[in-house]
């Protein structure tokens, strides 16, 4: 028998107000600690005089660059890095901060000015001694002596200690005669080389009495004010080149070119007049690494300049589509908003999250930088350090920069293929970014022997039988059940809901264990079969690193997206505005979700996720994740700061919203008329009634 139950009429629930992004406040927060000078650097940039000018010949580009060089001497601009002896600012971090921001004008520039400060001035300062710094560097600041970084050479780029230039002292004369005995020798791709070097920083291996104490730095005229070059010098130049082509890249050779001996970078390594050798440094292995170890800056700078262009890309792209229409998906009259569809919501929206992490990361980067080259915390662990960070982060970011430009500009359509809108020049000029400073595949390698390095410590006293039950334990039920997550095999108590199902592993340190499990995991299985290597003979040993070499960059590859993660998760947690931390949480779980849904394959051999929890995490980006933050990405890329000058797009500064608002209005005032043609497929009944 059934019963009647009164019950009081429902109320609907309040609904809690949607979040709100505090733009001012997370734009200060993106600037960082160096926001000032990266405003003030960005007002340069966004003057007419600094600005590329697309079209130009490659030599009026390079004149221009030139000249664009001389502008920032007069506003005071290049003195940060250098040390206060001679009129600079002592201020590495805010030096590195205002460098990063003049690739909004142009990058050329950027790299010349990089080329003339951040490695041949750099190159004295941080390789030479305060005579030197006395005798050059006020000539290098003012522009008096354009100069040139001649370490790379034809035949070796990445393996600078195998160079082929020699450095052979003559107790005679008290001279460093340098050489370039084969072609493969000559120094190659080197900004300022072609045109405007008027000396250069030499990397050469250093012969005296015999013995070659390895590769050296040495001071080298190598034109006079005419720009003529001088005996023993010769050069080409390298010509058009994908992108890039307002420096004056070129080659030098040398033929007996002898400079005094005073001309070797002598801070660690110097040669008496009798040719007698001395260094601080004991092992010629560490000696080279610290030499050069304080050249990194050149890979933070990078790394800066990649998320800098990375910002812009998205900035343009996203503005683009919440303005362009296309298709009259919901409505009969209204096209849509490309960015309302789910898929350009996934072409840009993830790489939004992507490119805010590596904002966040690069942060830290530059903090840890400024710590070592101030003296704060400049221990031989913290250059360690600082080298491997540098080393893992800079191929992510310039990586990421060109991904990010290309699906920006395919995600504009035929807009992003014009010049005006900038996208395609920045893809051809940020091409070279992944190979210059370290090619990426070399530094990752650095990365993955730092991690293994680290590993063989932890176990340089287990036998076999330990490190195997290590491995085991990473891939076993111990490391999954510890931690609360659940195996492939559990049941499934998801009931069919995503959220439920991705609940386990969406909250923070559930995303962190399993993005640390799987690095250590990766490290501890390569470490488990390059162990028998140091009992092999040396091709055989490698050969079985050889064999590892793909497993290796991709350990070193999920470290660097760990260290960006956790640069990130910080940040969120230092954010005071709860509607602004809600919203970068979702951008900084779409990242991290977005890391093991790219590595779904590894984490369901390894038995982290099951497949159900996989798909799981795929429809909450899809469902949950995208649609949220959808409302929010005009705010969000609002938040990098830039003005219309600096981004210079016509489609992301009115152009297409004023063509979409005359379209809908044509239309509109068609119906309204009656004056609308009638669609061939339209019902009969509308056809008679005109």
């Amino acid at each position: 028998m059934s019963q009647t139950v009164d019950r009081a009429p429902r109320t609907p629930a309040t609904q809690p107000a949607p979040p709100v992004v505090d733009v001012a406040a997370l734009g200060q927060h993106l600037m960082g600690r160096w926001a000032d000078i990266r405003r003030v650097s960005r007002a340069v940039a966004a003057r007419p005089e600094m600005k590329r000018v697309e079209g130009l010949s490659m030599a009026d580009h390079r004149a221009r660059v030139l000249d664009q060089l001389g502008l920032l001497v007069k506003e005071g601009a290049v003195h940060k890095a250098f040390p206060k002896s001679v009129g600079g600012l002592e201020d590495a971090g805010g030096n590195i901060a205002q460098f990063e921001e003049l690739v909004l004008a142009d990058p050329s520039l950027q790299i010349k000015a990089g080329v003339q400060w951040g490695l041949f001035g750099s190159a004295v300062m941080h390789l030479g001694t305060e005579e030197h710094h006395t005798k050059w560097l006020p000539g290098i600041m003012s522009l008096e002596i354009p100069g040139a970084f001649a370490m790379t050479e034809t035949g070796h780029g990445s393996d600078v200690s195998a160079v082929g230039t020699t450095a052979t002292y003559d107790e005679a004369t008290h001279e460093f005669v340098i050489d370039t005995p084969f072609r493969a020798a000559w120094k190659d791709y080197l900004g300022n080389a072609a045109l405007h070097g008027e000396a250069a920083v030499v990397f050469a291996q250093l012969i005296t009495k015999g013995v070659n104490h390895g590769v050296h730095a040495f001071y080298v005229p190598i034109r006079d004010k005419k720009k003529n070059f001088l005996p023993g010098v010769g050069g080409e130049d390298d010509g058009l080149k994908g992108g890039l082509n307002g420096i004056d890249n070129g080659r030098l050779h040398f033929t007996g070119v002898r400079v005094p001996r005073t001309n070797l970078l002598n801070k660690y390594g110097d040669v008496a007049e009798d040719g007698t050798y001395s260094s601080p440094i004991a092992s010629p292995g560490r000696r080279f690494f610290t030499m050069l170890g304080t050249l990194v800056q050149g890979r933070v700078s990078l790394d800066g300049a990649a998320t800098v262009v990375s910002k812009l890309a998205l900035t343009i792209a996203i503005s683009y589509g919440s303005q362009r229409r296309q298709f009259t998906a919901a409505s009969d009259t209204e096209e849509e908003v490309i960015l309302d569809y789910q898929r350009h919501q996934r072409r840009l929206l993830p790489r939004l999250a992507e490119t805010y992490a590596m904002s966040f990361a690069h942060d830290v980067f530059l903090d840890k930088f400024d710590d070592v080259f101030s003296g704060a915390h400049d221990t031989d662990a913290d250059r360690q350090d600082l080298e491997t960070l540098a080393a893992a982060l800079k191929p992510l970011s310039t990586w990421a920069a060109l991904d990010i430009l290309q699906e920006a500009r395919e995600a504009c359509g035929g807009n992003g293929f014009l010049v005006e809108n900038r996208l395609t020049s920045l893809r051809a000029d940020m091409d070279i970014y992944a190979t210059f400073e370290g090619d990426n595949n070399v530094l990752l390698q650095l990365v993955a022997k730092r991690l293994l390095t680290d590993y063989s410590r932890k176990f340089a006293t287990a036998d076999a039988g330990a490190m195997a039950a290590f491995v085991a334990e990473q891939v076993g039920d111990a490391a999954i059940n510890r931690t609360g997550l659940r195996r492939l095999g559990q049941s499934i108590v998801d009931w069919g809901s995503t959220a439920r199902s991705v609940g386990y592993i969406r909250d923070t340190d559930s995303q962190r264990q399993l993005l640390t499990d799987r690095v250590q995991t990766m490290v501890a299985e390569i470490a488990a079969r390059l162990r028998p290597a140091s009992k092999l003979p040396k091709m055989e040993a490698a050969q079985l690193f050889n064999s590892n070499q793909n497993a290796l960059i991709e350990a070193a590859r999920a470290h660097g997206e760990l260290l960006q993660w956790e640069a990130f998760t910080d940040a969120v947690e230092r954010i005071e505005d709860d509607g602004t931390r809600q919203v970068l949480t979702w951008l900084r779980d779409l990242f991290g979700l977005g890391l093991i849904e790219k590595n779904a394959a590894w984490y369901l051999i390894h038995g982290r996720i099951s497949t159900q929890r996989a798909q799981a995490i795929t429809s909450y980006i899809d469902d949950r994740l995208l649609p949220r933050l959808r409302e929010h990405a005009l705010p969000l890329v609002a938040a990098f700061e830039f003005t219309p000058e600096h981004i210079g797009a016509p489609i992301a500064l009115g152009a297409e919203k004023e063509r979409q608002d005359e379209a809908m209005e044509y239309y509109r005032a068609q119906r309204e008329s009656g004056t609308a043609p009638i669609a061939e497929k339209a019902p009969a009944k509308a056809v008679r009634s005109r």
